[in-house]
């Protein structure tokens, strides 16, 4: 399937802050730069990673998996603004979903993803990102720099009374600061620099030493906190790696590494749906690397095979369930939107499954799992057949025991597949996000040590090779 033409990126609406006119300025500027910075990034891109191949049949299937993602971030795109939509129906049909900020944060990155492999032009790149970070800088609602979490794909401004949000915000970010390292075009840095250094972290800390979910203008600070282990890993470092206002050291210990479960001979910081120790991971590149207490590598690959055995021992519930057919994290079902995951053992009512299964979990844990995992995602297919399986990949989620099956694709879940896919295969997403002088700062100050040299080439170049 290819990806065909698409149409020119958004320049966005006219500007009413100064960001976006002042890094078209600056970018006019450094026409010598611009080609010397193109011309070291294709040197570097030459150089492979030996040994990083999967089996011949599971490199065509992941190909035809992370073109039909990256689909998603070429179509599903409103083409004033560059934001992305949050869903879409999987045949590729109109979506009136509004953005959401996150989606449009895995699109920055999956234009990138593109573009390495021959997808996307680099023109056709460099007009996207300067677009929709254009549209971001100037016209995409905001509270003290923190996105609202849902907003008009066509105008920017919130909708459905949605929060000002701090995870939402970090997600966008890691896009944004991934597609800058991977361009290292002026205008592009510009903008992501002006766009990270007008967030208010010390704001969202709301007088205390963790971060606020997020902000409403009816009733301001909402009273849930990021305290606890979940998807926060990335807006806790990206705060304490801020050019302006970084939050404070302290704030990596305000929020508890717990609980800490047994489940299927593997000990971790459980939290249940696969998600949660993913969307950081897409980004940041934790092998190797330990805070003193946590490797969160690690815990994230022992709860992605912890709910593979935990499924399988489902299969009385579940008939179709298996080792080989899983996967449990927030999804649509027939009952809405749920937060599925595996529970946690002995606590009674913890365990809401009723057989439906999401591919995204099992799709965003593949560097953590690989044969596990492409095993997994093939075996969806198999199982689910068409109904299944459309334009861009897997519906949202499927239930094999009643036949049910989302009609639509979620934006970040589409999008947390490709990203792993590609950092499984190529680690380039990491490599790229990780040369942010931002991250390494957020990372020497939550003390992290510095990971083995070994452990820079990319996932299957090592799979085999032992802890």
């Amino acid at each position: 399937m290819s990806i065909g033409s698409v149409p020119s990126a958004p320049h966005g609406a006219a500007p009413r802050l100064n960001p976006s006119i002042l890094c078209r300025v600056r970018c006019a500027r450094a026409t010598f730069l611009r080609l010397a910075v193109v011309l070291a990034s294709l040197v570097i891109r030459l150089g492979g990673e030996p040994g990083a191949r999967p089996d011949p049949a599971d490199a065509s299937w992941l190909d035809d998996l992370q073109r039909r993602a990256v689909l998603y971030f070429v179509e599903q795109v409103d083409p004033g603004t560059g934001l992305v939509r949050d869903r879409a129906p999987v045949d590729g049909g109109t979506s009136r979903a509004p953005s959401s900020v996150a989606a449009t944060g895995f699109g920055l990155s999956a234009w990138c993803v593109a573009e390495a492999r021959g997808w996307m032009s680099r023109e056709e790149l460099l007009r996207r990102v300067r677009g929709t970070l254009r549209f971001l800088a100037d016209g995409h609602a905001h509270e003290r720099g923190w996105f609202y979490h849902f907003v008009d794909a066509t105008d920017g401004r919130r909708v459905w009374a949605s929060e000002a949000s701090t995870i939402d915000t970090a997600l966008l970010l890691q896009g944004a600061l991934h597609a800058r390292e991977h361009l290292r075009d002026p205008e592009v840095s510009c903008l992501v620099d002006a766009i990270y250094a007008r967030i208010d972290w010390r704001w969202a800390l709301n007088g205390g030493t963790s971060l606020a979910h997020g902000w409403r203008p009816e009733d301001g600070f909402i009273p849930h906190r990021w305290d606890s282990y979940a998807e926060l890993l990335g807006l806790y470092l990206l705060g304490l790696g801020a050019p302006q206002g970084a939050l404070p050291v302290e704030s990596w210990a305000a929020w508890r590494r717990a609980p800490v479960i047994r489940q299927a001979g593997r000990t971790f910081i459980h939290c249940g749906p696969l998600f949660t120790h993913q969307y950081a991971h897409a980004w940041f590149d934790f092998r190797g690397r330990r805070d003193g207490a946590f490797d969160y590598w690690q815990n994230s690959v022992d709860a992605t095979l912890a709910q593979r055995e935990w499924s399988a021992a489902q299969s009385a519930r579940f008939p179709r369930w298996s080792r080989e057919v899983w996967g449990l994290t927030a999804s649509d079902s027939a009952a809405g939107y749920k937060a599925w995951g595996t529970p946690r053992p002995g606590i009674t009512g913890d365990d809401q499954s009723d057989g439906t299964l999401v591919p995204s979990a099992p799709g965003g844990s593949l560097p953590f799992a690989p044969a596990e995992c492409i095993a997994a995602l093939r075996a969806l297919q198999a199982v689910g057949g068409e109904r299944v399986w459309g334009r861009y990949g897997f519906v949202d989620a499927f239930n094999p025991h009643t036949g049910w099956a989302s009609p639509d694709v979620i934006g970040i879940s589409v999008g947390v597949t490709l990203l792993m896919a590609e950092n499984l295969r190529t680690g380039l997403v990491w490599r790229s996000f990780m040369r942010a002088p931002e991250v390494g700062r957020g990372l020497k100050r939550a003390g992290f040590s510095e990971p083995d040299a070994k452990l820079a080439v990319p996932v299957l170049a090592t799979v085999g090779a032992g802890p």
